[in-house]
């Protein structure tokens, strides 16, 4: 059995990969990570330097290998091309469009009506005048079907392609959550069935690989090829997932959300098609969000 390609890192083709710019920059920046991992031990300094060791455990070689991964990925966050989906994303917010020209701005994400700064951190949630729990983007849609005017296949539309309007939109609201910890509520019955759904989707081993997102996540200090797997049994792993989603994703040119990550996860675990904005989906991004609570945001990341 292929495990790489069952734990989602080998994604499959987008069409519209990007401009030249972002594909260059995305060669440099892949290229830069991966001569960093194999250099790994030349990146010390002077009397750090390790001698050779026959004894060193493969364990700690892993470890230091993803402690310069880590390096350089702190180092390319201030140039996260992530940055200009959040400025189309606010551009988007304050644009008025559709049938009925109206903005975003008074879009309820759960805090109040055009409250956007600490929201991301608190979804999904359950929402009365859908009565459905509800992730940013299948609120997004609502609100844009609702206060604009536009069909929901009109506000998702391209949602899988790069610089998609959702991709922006769910980019910038995101943003306003940074410094927040992640704490989604589970007051309601909804929101706490949606924990347990998700978790037990999490769980669940199906389709011809017989795989679960388990399989690949819920182990401790694993990773293929340049990705670290997050273990979504330990808190702490689960914080440093979910601080940094959306991200900018190199290896593809583009930002993507959390929906998009899980339904190619999905994908490459060989199920049936996930639909977007799905009851399933966002089930399992309640019990994820629920699994990284107290975590704080620091999104849009930048991954393989």
């Amino acid at each position: 059995m292929n495990v790489a390609r069952g734990c989602g890192i080998r994604s499959g083709s987008v069409p519209g990969r990007g401009i030249s710019f972002l594909a260059t920059l995305r060669h440099r920046v892949w290229w830069t990570i991966a001569l960093a991992a194999l250099c790994a031990p030349a990146l010390t300094s002077g009397n750090d330097v390790p001698t050779p060791n026959p004894g060193a455990s493969t364990q700690t070689d892993e470890h230091h290998v993803t402690q310069e991964i880590q390096k350089y990925r702190d180092m390319l966050q201030d140039g996260n091309p992530a940055e200009l989906m959040e400025l189309r994303g606010e551009e988007l917010w304050t644009l008025a469009r559709g049938p009925r020209n109206a903005t975003l701005e008074k879009c309820d994400l759960g805090l109040g009506a055009g409250v956007v700064a600490g929201a991301y951190a608190q979804l999904p949630r359950f929402f009365a005048d859908t009565g459905k729990v509800q992730d940013v983007e299948s609120r997004l849609a609502h609100c844009m079907v609702t206060l604009q005017g536009l069909s929901v296949s009109q506000a998702t539309q391209n949602w899988h392609r790069p610089n998609s309007d959702m991709e922006a939109l769910a980019t910038y609201v995101a943003t306003q959550s940074k410094g927040q910890a992640i704490a989604i509520p589970t007051t309601h019955a909804a929101e706490r069935q949606s924990v347990a759904l998700g978790e037990e989707l999490f769980h669940r081993r199906a389709g011809p690989l017989d795989f679960s997102c388990a399989t690949c996540h819920a182990q401790t200090d694993k990773r293929i090829r340049l990705q670290e797997l997050p273990n979504f049994s330990d808190g702490k792993s689960a914080q440093q997932s979910m601080i940094t989603w959306p991200a900018y994703r190199v290896s593809q040119s583009a930002v993507w959300t959390m929906e998009r990550r899980l339904i190619d996860c999905l994908r490459q675990m060989r199920y049936p098609d996930a639909a977007y904005l799905s009851e399933a989906v966002i089930a399992l991004q309640s019990y994820l969000q629920h699994q990284a609570r107290g975590g704080i945001m620091q999104a849009p990341g930048i991954k393989r």
